[in-house]
């Protein structure tokens, strides 16, 4: 079982930065990808960016150029946001998979509410 705690969300002007961190309860290298989805309002949940074990990086076309995924050397797992557009605000999810036994099983934290104001 991975857990996956987000922090760093709020409430931000059109134009201005956040930066989101997940904290996983074991090594990110020893997940198969982690990364994070977003859902807005009477939308459906969508994939932001990830990061494979490889260090291999995707992201949605919608924040390329505005948004990077980073991680450190142990547990933690960063979204720099900058250039926020109010339509980026949603509800951001950490997300991971792990392959065990030839299963694999995604995670998800508990998301993490970010506001951009116009």
């Amino acid at each position: 079982q991975v857990q996956l705690v987000e922090s760093g969300g709020g409430l931000v002007q059109a134009g201005g930065s956040l930066t989101l961190s997940c904290e996983a309860s074991e090594r990110v290298f020893s997940l198969d990808a982690i990364g994070w989805y977003r859902q807005a309002p009477g939308k459906q949940r969508e994939l932001v960016a990830d990061i494979s074990s490889a260090g291999r990086t995707n992201y949605a076309d919608s924040v390329k150029g505005r948004f990077t995924i980073s991680r450190d050397n142990a547990k933690t797992v960063y979204l720099q946001m900058s250039s926020l557009k109010p339509e980026d605000t949603a509800v951001y999810y950490c997300h991971a998979d792990k392959t065990l036994w030839d299963i694999t099983r995604d995670y998800w934290g508990q998301g993490t509410q970010v506001t951009v104001s116009s």
